[in-house]
């Protein structure tokens, strides 16, 4: 019982005595000395008080950043779907207002896989026999030729690529009517073919389908001339063509039904 007394004095005298010193006599050099001296032992108690106050309130802290950033992530997948959502919504208009303009009827159809070996050759979308797709159906998007098909099953096909060396078509270059055949190649550009040593053929050209092909309606875009090579062997000149679709990133075609 003594001791607990004394552990309150001393208590009443660390706190008590440098407010009597700062109150009472605030003006004189000796209160300040004393002041202090006697804070100092204040100041020990306060420091680990003022730590442990710190390391409450980060815990605190921490917990509602993580809160926070699980809401933001949240929003952030939101956000990203209804981005997806936003461009499927406006390629599905894009498709049916430019079937709308065509004179040939077309299925809409998606691009549900390809080849990992020859990704630029084929690829597979979600429509086959039942829905009336045959072998040798032409495949195009809105901005041009993109292959034929190859394959079909019930419900899915294989579309052989316009980059692909077994694809040809008929081409025409639109400006001067010159006409050819376009192949594909293993780099995935392709050849307009047997154009005579006096076409008229410049870069920046475009290649359209023509109407001696036996698959595709004519005038058909299929890419710009990028390159004009002379045969050696032959008084005949070939072009380089960059396909107008990106077929690396496709994601919907139209099969054109005969």
């Amino acid at each position: 019982m003594l001791r607990k007394h004394l552990k309150n004095l001393i208590y009443v005298v660390i706190f008590i005595i440098p407010l009597a010193i700062l109150f009472l006599h605030p003006k004189t050099p000796r209160s300040s000395v004393l002041l202090d001296l006697a804070s100092r032992p204040v100041g020990w108690f306060q420091a680990p008080v003022f730590e442990l106050k710190k390391l409450f309130y980060f815990r605190e802290t921490y917990d509602d950043y993580m809160k926070q950033r699980k809401q933001v992530e949240a929003l952030k997948a939101r956000l990203l779907y209804l981005q997806e959502s936003i461009d499927e919504s406006s390629r599905y208009g894009t498709m049916a207002e430019f079937r709308r303009k065509q004179d040939y009827s077309s299925m809409l159809a998606h691009v549900i896989g390809r080849d990992p070996s020859n990704w630029n050759a084929s690829l597979i979308i979600d429509k086959g026999q039942k829905d009336g797709l045959k072998v040798g159906l032409p495949v195009v998007s809105i901005l041009g030729v993109v292959g034929r098909v190859f394959e079909t099953g019930d419900h899915t096909a294989k579309v052989v690529l316009l980059s692909d060396p077994s694809f040809s078509v008929a081409a025409l270059v639109q400006r001067t009517r010159e006409s050819g055949l376009l192949t594909g190649s293993l780099g995935g550009i392709c050849r307009l073919a047997y154009l005579t040593d006096q076409a008229d053929v410049k870069v920046g050209d475009r290649v359209i389908t023509s109407k001696l092909s036996s698959a595709f309606p004519e005038g058909i875009l299929i890419g710009i001339v990028e390159d004009v090579q002379a045969s050696e062997n032959s008084h005949t000149v070939e072009c380089l063509v960059q396909p107008a679709v990106d077929l690396s990133q496709i994601e919907d075609v139209l099969v054109i039904k005969r």
